[in-house]
């Protein structure tokens, strides 16, 4: 048996859990990309194919909140970041895609985040 790479196993687990979870008009797909160093955050209507709000590390409105903070309260701050600028727009409910990655950690931070800012999933 081959060895699979741990990027392609963690496409494996998306695609496995896109399966069963999809953004609607009603209730868009909050979906969390993270990297080594950058964590991102979009809101998805999957229906339009269109990305509703979207907001990561890199912002320039939320940098200067960013300095001196370790990656999980960067999460946290994106997730709180996200779920403002999605209640803005008018959207209260989400549906959860962690991407693949393990629901801990720098995930679990951004989804507590965007709790606290008012997004039910």
């Amino acid at each position: 048996m081959a060895h699979k790479s741990r990027t392609q196993a963690r496409k494996r687990r998306h695609m496995h859990i896109r399966r069963t979870v999809s953004g609607t008009a009603a209730r868009p797909r909050l979906s969390v990309f993270r990297s080594l160093s950058e964590l991102y955050a979009q809101v998805i209507d999957d229906e339009r194919g269109q990305t509703l709000v979207a907001a990561s590390t890199l912002d320039r409105g939320l940098a200067e909140r960013l300095k001196g903070l370790n990656k999980s309260q960067q999460a946290k701050e994106v997730g709180k970041l996200v779920g403002e600028r999605a209640r803005a727009k008018g959207i209260a409910v989400v549906v959860f895609d962690r991407g693949g990655y393990r629901y801990h950690g720098r995930v679990r931070a951004l989804a507590d985040g965007a709790r606290e800012a008012g997004l039910e999933f």
